[in-house]
């Protein structure tokens, strides 16, 4: 039968197929995907609920062969990115889809006529609206568990995208890094002198409140500062900061922070982790109810063996400076006392030697990479 190519209005009561697909279809039986919660993605999804809608606009489609699904695709286009970088570019996203040619091509073929009809004349994905969605076609790592903040798929993906003519924009990379009984001596020292030569001190918090107030506004502001100059990165408005601060802060344990602060307590780098929540999201299938909110709180109250990185942000003027070893001495003692095994990176640009010299002190793998495709349209 024919591939059935349907656009799905960005409403709950049908965006919830579209969310639903990858859940309790595509990949019903891996062990690998971890699925997002339905809830954050129709936050992400619907235009009265994300406030990167301001700058974005996107559309979406399933694919049905015999009135089932087999396939969805969000065709995505950032207005700010394209100013940024003078290019007139489509993104699609949100792709999953069985191994089928027919699927791949009609749904490909529905977002790249939107994008072409909107004047762009390149596709580039799988992206998101911004740098905080996940980013990133899977082409390593298919039999690693998957993270709350990563995209999971198939190996199959990669054939199809560069069997239409896509080629490679951008890879990041991924570390399984070990996590240490001890500081490493060579870490604590240099810790040491940057903590004397900039004066600087972290500051750990037990009230959230006081985390919000004080640097709540001021933590994503330094996230624009340290990720401006990154492929394909989208400053964070004073809304989505907002949006950002109700939506994460709140289920953050406190002692999985830490923030660095100059003399006059102006915030200078923060690091933020976070208990592995990926087999508690598998047990839940992506819903709340009726036990996931159980195993979620089990997971982030819990002693799960991984710790997930969600980020690590310095100043760029203190960047390369040993800064980021005052941020791993605070956060190895109490990846230990909660008994992690090892901590998730998460993506990485490979191009990113920065980010990735800070690891040079431990134990780790590299064992996962992911890739942004493009082509011209």
């Amino acid at each position: 039968m024919a591939i059935e190519i349907k656009e799905i209005k960005p409403v709950k009561s049908q965006m919830l197929k579209f969310v639903h697909f990858p859940i309790d279809v595509l990949y019903r039986d891996s062990k690998c995907y971890v699925p997002a919660l339905v809830s954050d993605e129709l936050t992400t999804l619907l235009p009265d609920k994300n406030p990167a809608f301001d700058f974005c606009e996107s559309v979406y489609y399933m694919a049905y062969r015999d009135g089932k699904p087999v396939g969805r695709i969000a065709g995505i286009i950032n207005h700010v990115v394209n100013k940024r970088t003078g290019k007139n570019e489509g993104r699609f996203g949100y792709i999953d889809f069985i191994d089928d040619n027919e699927v791949v091509d009609a749904l490909i073929d529905a977002v790249t006529r939107w994008a072409k009809d909107k004047g762009m004349d390149t596709l580039t994905g799988p992206l998101g609206f911004t740098d905080m969605d996940p980013e990133g076609c899977l082409i390593e790592g298919f039999d690693e568990l998957g993270t709350q903040a990563t995209i999971y798929n198939y190996p199959y993906y990669q054939k199809h995208f560069e069997r239409l003519g896509f080629q490679k924009d951008a890879d990041w990379i991924e570390f399984k890094v070990f996590v240490p009984k001890e500081i490493p001596e060579k870490m604590q020292r240099i810790a040491d002198i940057v903590k004397t030569r900039f004066e600087l001190h972290t500051v750990k918090f037990t009230d959230r409140k006081q985390l919000v107030d004080t640097y709540g506004n001021a933590l994503f502001k330094l996230i624009n500062e340290a990720y401006d100059s990154l492929f394909g990165y989208c400053p964070l408005t004073d809304k989505q900061i907002d949006h950002y601060i109700k939506q994460y802060l709140p289920m953050l344990p406190l002692d999985h922070i830490c923030v660095i602060v100059d003399k006059n307590e102006t915030l200078v780098g923060v690091g933020i982790s976070i208990p592995s929540l990926s087999e508690a999201l598998i047990k839940c299938r992506g819903r709340y109810l009726p036990m996931g909110w159980y195993h979620l709180l089990r997971a982030i109250h819990g002693k799960p063996s991984i710790v997930d990185l969600m980020l690590v942000a310095i100043k760029p003027e203190y960047q390369s400076k040993g800064v980021n070893a005052l941020l791993f001495t605070d956060l190895i003692p109490v990846f230990n006392k909660n008994g992690y095994e090892y901590a998730e990176t998460n993506v990485e640009l490979e191009s990113n030697q920065n980010v990735q010299k800070q690891w040079q002190y431990f134990d780790l793998v590299q064992h996962k990479r992911r890739r942004a495709f493009t082509k011209t349209i």
